[in-house]
């Protein structure tokens, strides 16, 4: 054999005995870019969670039949902060003060309380569901709202509201069980719940320190579809032909309401 011969056997025994080297890298980094593509998932679900949007469940009745218990709505959290509130609207908030009674603490195992942290951070899976209400907002700031004319119906600035969202008994007429006219404080919202003679909404929190309001600041979102389960899937509507004949509280004084 020359030296030229040796020369070109050892060329070419070299890339053969790196090949498992380069099968290993090729791994490695196929690995690595998996993990860059699920931690940015992550970011991206998190800043999507915390700016845009995210999930809540329904713990109660009141909001039937607009929403079932154990519902899961997607909440658009661009609003109050950056669209405005309006009537109609079904908003999430946190608890102002005194409207909700202590809960204890769900236990879980370890790997199911971590899961749903996990969970949590992307937005579907909301454990501080407990700790926030849903109701429909009926009165903005200055709104004069009262209940209940000859008819039975709610009047938000001395326009009677025919409302087909909500559920009151068999043989009841009035949209309130009972008599209520208060104008709403700047900053606040009047709110009730679908599910008239079934929720604690302002109507019946008079005594905690908001005196039943809702501070804006409160509000987490406004919530726009039914996510889960399937068959409950659709859109939350703001009923604007319920509200479009409501004048603003500047226009109901001028023409001399309250």
């Amino acid at each position: 054999m020359t030296e030229e011969d040796t020369v070109l056997v050892s060329t070419e025994d070299q890339p053969v005995e790196q090949r498992p080297r380069r099968k290993n890298r090729g791994a490695l980094l196929f690995v690595r870019d998996l993990l860059i593509i699920f931690l940015a998932a992550i970011l991206i679900s998190f800043l999507v969670k915390t700016f845009l949007i995210r999930s809540f469940f329904i713990p109660s009745e009141s909001m039937r039949e607009t929403l079932q218990v154990h519902d899961r709505i997607i909440v658009n959290e661009l609003v109050p902060d950056l669209v405005a509130i309006e009537r109609g609207d079904v908003v999430v908030f946190k608890d102002p003060g005194g409207w909700l009674m202590p809960t204890p603490a769900i236990e879980q195992n370890p790997i199911a309380a971590g899961f749903d942290w996990l969970l949590s951070l992307v937005g579907l899976s909301a454990p501080d569901s407990n700790d926030h209400l849903i109701k429909r907002v009926i009165g903005l700031p200055g709104d004069h709202v009262a209940c209940c004319n000859a008819l039975g119906q709610v009047s938000v600035n001395d326009v009677p509201l025919d409302e087909p969202y909500i559920v009151i008994p068999e043989g009841e007429t009035r949209a309130s069980k009972d008599d209520f006219e208060t104008t709403v404080p700047a900053g606040s919202l009047w709110v009730m719940g679908d599910n008239r003679y079934n929720s604690k909404d302002s109507r019946y929190n008079g005594t905690t320190p908001g005196k039943g309001y809702v501070p804006i600041d409160n509000v987490v979102g406004r919530a726009f579809v039914v996510s889960w389960p399937v068959e409950h899937w659709a859109w939350l509507g703001d009923f604007p032909e319920v509200f479009g004949g409501v004048p603003d509280p500047a226009s109901a004084r001028s023409d001399g309401g309250e």
